[in-house]
């Protein structure tokens, strides 16, 4: 079972920050898990919320800014300075920053409240300029948006993302011809399991924050775990 850093090391660092990225790599993770939208001028930025209210030290809506904008403010800023000031990232800085690792990139379409026109062939240039395509999986709970990206780069890693207690998810992703099921971690009982690997479909679970969980979900045969403490995850699967 492999363990990815919920967007970066969200359980003691700023989330989706490059500091959480580096500090998730620090800790022995095997892969991060992020955020992406686009600012008014249709850059990526790295960010979990459409609203700033809760990460930064902005109000609004992402998408209602530039990424001039955007990148004076502090993501770190409910630390009260403790972790210094980290401005909100661009996917292409993180590109950059990876592609000298062997980290694997969860990117997560943030297209569930706004579309964000062209979100899936920007994110896709930038895989190819930092030659990533080997090294990420792309998921989103708008599956349109992931049927999208897949009509682009069909070659890539996919996974659709659900809160729900789905009926027969195994059938339903393998019938978009996807190739991972990215549940919430509470849902996945043994019969769920089951009827997903019945259908050769990876699964990935998030948000998986506790030791008790972590040895749950291995036992059951979990492919990916997602969660705030990569150091956690990494001990317990070490035992």
């Amino acid at each position: 079972m492999l363990n990815f850093a919920h967007r970066g090391f969200s359980g003691k660092y700023p989330e989706n920050t490059m500091l959480a990225f580096r500090k998730a790599w620090e800790a022995g993770a095997d892969g991060i898990e992020l955020d992406v939208q686009l600012t008014k001028d249709g850059q990526v930025v790295i960010i979990h919320d459409e609203k700033l209210d809760r990460t930064t030290n902005g109000t609004g809506n992402v998408r209602d800014y530039t990424l001039a904008e955007l990148r004076k403010l502090d993501a770190s800023y409910i630390y009260a300075g403790q972790m210094g000031v980290n401005p909100i990232p661009t996917f292409e800085e993180y590109c950059a920053w990876v592609a000298g690792t062997d980290l694997v990139t969860n990117v997560e379409l943030k297209t569930g409240v706004y579309p964000y026109p062209d979100i899936e062939e920007k994110v896709w240039d930038l895989l190819q300029k930092y030659h990533l395509e080997n090294k990420v999986i792309i998921s989103s709970f708008n599956h349109f948006s992931v049927l999208r990206m897949k009509e682009l780069a069909p070659k890539l890693k996919y996974g659709l993302l659900e809160e729900s207690w789905l009926l027969n998810p195994g059938a339903y992703v393998a019938s978009a011809g996807v190739a991972c099921y990215h549940p919430y971690h509470g849902s996945l009982t043994p019969e769920t399991v089951a009827e997903v690997k019945s259908h050769n479909i990876e699964i990935n679970t998030f948000t998986v924050n506790d030791e008790e969980s972590v040895k749950r979900l291995r036992a059951l045969g979990i492919d990916i775990v997602i969660g705030n403490f990569p150091d956690m995850v990494k001990r317990v699967l070490a035992e």
